[in-house]
């Protein structure tokens, strides 16, 4: 009994879904009989021609104001799935939910069916980014959630502003009243929601938070706001006092069109209007025509264009190398050609307030806006022009940061040239150049303080709140002073109203050239230092040949690790200052990859780049970089495998070590596991041979006395009747290709010839070890000739070299180092020309004698380089180039 009740009320589960869609077909079917019917009424009171006659009169201005609006009005629409985006938590770019956006709603407009038409384009693109179907049917349902609250929001809006806008007779009082109670229950519902999740059928929804449900009513109004204003601007002689009815009748219009499932909805839409607008019906229906055309038509065939061009980018075709080629190309002209074109496009607006505007435009213009703000749009077109003019040559320096206020500079342009006298033409070309520059937008990397250090979003909203209460405030107090021109120039002790607005555009000014200031300068912020990953030292270590490399441990550098992971680069940001440590280290097949993707990286920040130390090797791809080569110095290298201390030539080298073991010196070599336990001795020593130097220590091209630093590697040591009176740190690569030593240290006394000890007795073990020759360090300033000839930096080496012992020990250093018999090599340095070598060069020597940096806590994941130069990067973390 209880299953065979069971299966008639499954059986009515099954039916309802087909009742409710053949009941809606039913409603569309009705409307769409209806309007066509009214449409046939309607035709029959108005004459063909009289409609053609009344569309040839639309005036330019009107059609320009129509394709602003319709611009306005589909900006909006991007913001509808960004929304929907962020409430689902897949947070994609603006580029990629604006292109889903305008391309859905451009195809749903005119062929009907959104959920197959729209819902198709939404779910080609979003599932290129990775999307799902079922993340895409959220993103439909929360837009179309948006758009329904912004048809309410304008049409309680509407009757609150006029309750006569009712197409019924109801009393004014009850009419606000009944609207005033919609928005307060659709604001009180809100919170109730937050948080939650709607669920249905297995497919969960999240509510909006009130922030969210803020910026839905707020988006979706401004869409219906725009798109029914395009409308209003081609209906001829409409008062600005007409718009709450006809804003009304619109969204009445729209929801019709909508239930009715018409493509577009075709004649729908009209009917509604026709009916329920007065007014000359044949200007009506031309209006409409042109509406049809100016926001159906056209973003439709510029959705087509896109989706065909964004296909023939994916499928690679002939179409898409053109466009990579185009846009290759203009990223080579953009920075010259944009900053001339910006500089007219400010000097366009200039040269326009200057001359008087259009009569006729004027008079179109004052029944549309109040005289304040026309007023306020032609000297904000002046200000906007002139920041312009000071923006292009920040353009043509590739600066983000002038990028990003030129673009707002010019779609506000174009919006001040409509209000300040409807100049339509000089709005397109300011839009043309606004869509150039987005269109070349890679071309301007380069980081300013703008961007990299930006304000905090809560400061800004602080000062945009104090800057409105103070206007507000001011046009509340001075409510009863007539506004003229003739008020900017009032002084008088009384003139408040005049130092008002003097000091209003006082403030703006100085906001402005913040901004501009900001802007322009380039990023101050310094890197935090880094910890190399274990898996990229092993492999860079072991493919290098430089003992050099171990620099990496000493805990004061920064990183950028190759693609194939197996090479690294050390180096350092202080201010705008990029001095890179040595030649890479790894793979000879990486260092030009790593050398150029540092080169990027300090142009991008506005840095200038200094190699510190590189050697021949690196010098090709040093010249092809276009950096000033400068000598610095050269390097000794002792072949192990021939040393010996037998021999006339080592004579003087044996007496010194053979002195010092008659004196009871002895060396030894302690192994890594085992110097944290002379730690203490080591730092005595240490201590000791600083307070005879007169100096701290230093860092970056030499290591510091750090417990954690020194027990990394073996020491050699000198005892003195068993107490360690000499050490130094021994650097060893895993190819044993070289051998080397880095923090040596001595206390007083010192037995005779001890240090000599300390290197002979190293050499002779890496001898035995099979190391193949040992680095005894650069002699600064040595083997550089002053010839007659010769650039001035190289006979200022020369004669410091000669003559600077008082400095430095540069002649007794090489000569200390000559005894062992090296073989002498070039190290370089390579930097910016002029001024900005010698500024690197003291910012260097600050480095290197400054104080230790703060230690990284851990090891940070990898990313890629371009990443780390975009606006808003992590800073801090391993970049990997990708």
């Amino acid at each position: 009994m209880a299953q065979a009740l069971a299966a008639p009320a499954l059986d009515g589960d099954k039916r309802r879904p087909a009742r409710r869609a053949l009941l809606s077909a039913l409603v569309a079917a009705a409307l769409a009989a209806l309007a066509l019917v009214a449409l046939r009424a309607l035709f029959r009171e108005v004459d063909v021609a009289d409609v053609a006659d009344a569309f040839s009169a639309l005036e330019p201005w009107q059609i320009g104001a129509a394709l602003s609006l319709t611009a306005l009005s589909y900006a909006a629409l991007t913001f509808y799935d960004v929304i929907a985006l962020r409430m689902i938590g897949r947070r994609l770019p603006w580029r990629t939910a604006a292109f889903a956006a305008f391309t859905s709603y451009a195809l749903s407009h005119n062929l009907g069916l959104s959920l197959v038409t729209g819902g198709s384009a939404r779910l080609r693109i979003y599932g290129k980014a990775g999307l799902g179907a079922a993340d895409v049917a959220r993103v439909i349902a929360i837009a179309g959630a948006t758009f329904w609250g912004g048809l309410l929001a304008v049409a309680a809006l509407a009757i609150l502003v006029d309750p006569g806008a009712l197409p019924f007779p109801l009393d004014p009082g009850w009419a606000r009243a009944g609207a005033a109670a919609l928005l307060g229950s659709a604001m009180l519902a809100i919170p109730a929601g937050r948080g939650r999740t709607l669920r249905l059928a297995g497919w969960s929804l999240p509510l909006p938070t009130p922030a969210q449900a803020a910026g839905q009513a707020g988006i979706g109004f401004i869409d219906l706001l725009t798109a029914s204003a395009a409308l209003f601007v081609l209906v001829p002689h409409a008062s600005l006092h007409a718009y709450a009815p006809f804003a009304l009748a619109y969204v009445l219009a729209c929801a019709a069109g909508l239930v009715s499932h018409v493509p577009g909805g075709l004649g729908v839409f009209e009917a509604v209007l026709a009916a329920t607008l007065p007014g000359p019906k044949a200007e009506l229906f031309a209006a409409l025509i042109a509406y049809r055309i100016l926001y159906y038509f056209v973003p439709l065939g510029c959705a087509v264009f896109l989706l065909a061009a964004v296909e023939a980018r994916r499928s690679g075709g002939w179409l898409n190398r053109l466009l990579v080629s185009a846009r290759t190309l203009a990223s080579w002209v953009t920075p010259t050609l944009v900053s001339l074109l910006v500089f007219f496009g400010g000097l366009v607006l200039l040269v326009s307030a200057s001359l008087p505007g259009l009569p006729e435009r004027l008079a179109v213009l004052a029944r549309l806006l109040p005289l304040p703000f026309i007023e306020a749009s032609h000297l904000s077109a002046s200000l906007a022009g002139t920041a312009l003019l000071l923006l292009a040559p920040g353009l043509h320096r590739r600066l983000d940061g002038a990028f990003i206020l030129t673009r707002a500079l010019l779609v506000a342009g174009a919006v001040f040239s409509l209000g300040k006298g409807l100049d339509f033409e000089e709005a397109a070309v300011l839009a043309g150049l606004a869509a150039l520059l987005q269109w070349t937008r890679p071309a301007f990397y380069r980081r300013t303080a703008l961007t990299s250090e930006p304000v905090s979003p809560r400061w800004l909203a602080t000062i945009a709140a104090a800057l409105a209460l103070s206007l507000w405030l001011g046009f509340f107090a001075y409510r009863h002073v007539a506004y003229s021109n003739d008020l900017w120039w009032r002084f008088a002790l009384r003139a408040d109203a005049a130092r008002f607005l003097r000091g209003s555009l006082g403030a703006a000014a100085l906001v402005l050239a913040w901004l501009v200031w900001r802007l322009l300068a380039p990023t101050s912020r310094d890197r935090p230092v880094e910890t190399l990953p274990p898996t990229v030292s092993a492999a860079a270590l072991g493919a290098t040949g430089r003992s050099e490399s171990m620099l990496a441990f000493t805990g004061d550098k920064c990183f950028l690790v190759s693609r194939s992971g197996a090479a690294f680069l050390m180096y350092r940001v202080r201010g705008r200052s990029w001095i890179v440590m040595g030649d890479p280290v790894g793979p000879r097949s990486d260092w030009a990859e790593l050398l150029w993707a540092i080169r990027g990286l300090a142009d991008a920040a506005q840095g200038n780049l200094l190699l510190y130390q590189f050697t021949a090797e690196a010098l090709p791809v040093a010249i092809e970089m276009g950096l000033s080569i400068v000598k610095y110095g050269e390097e000794a290298s002792v072949d192990l495998q021939a040393f010996m201390l037998e021999g006339g030539t080592m004579r003087g080298l044996r007496q010194c070590v053979r002195r010092a073991e008659r004196e009871g010196a002895e060396f030894e070599l302690v192994p890594a596991s085992a110097v944290p336990a002379i730690v203490p001795e080591l730092k005595a020593v240490s201590d000791a041979w600083l307070s005879a130097k007169g100096h701290g220590e230093k860092g970056f091209s030499v290591g510091r006395f750090d417990p954690v630093y020194l027990s990394r590697f073996d020491c050699a040591v000198v005892r003195h009747r068993g107490t360690i009176v000499a050490f130094a740190n021994v650097w060893k690569t895993e190819n044993k290709a070289e051998l080397s030593v880095d923090l040596m240290r001595h206390s007083e006394p010192l037995p005779y010839g001890a240090m000599d000890l300390l290197f002979a007795r190293l050499m002779l073990w890496g001898r035995d070890e099979g190391y193949r020759r040992f680095s005894l360090g650069i002699a600064p300033l040595s083997g550089i000739e002053a010839r007659r000839l010769s650039p001035a930096w190289a006979k200022a080496a020369a004669f410091l070299f000669r003559h600077g012992e008082r400095v430095y020990r540069f002649e007794g250093l090489r000569a200390y180092k000559e005894k062992f018999g090296p073989a002498w090599s070039p190290r370089y340095i390579a930097g910016p020309r002029g001024l900005a070598l010698v500024r690197s060069l003291l910012v260097l020597q600050g480095l290197i004698g400054g104080k230790p940096p703060r230690q990284p806590a851990a090891a940070a994941p990898a990313h890629s380089a371009s990443a780390a130069s975009r606006p808003g990067s992590r800073l801090g973390a391993i970049q990997r180039l990708s």
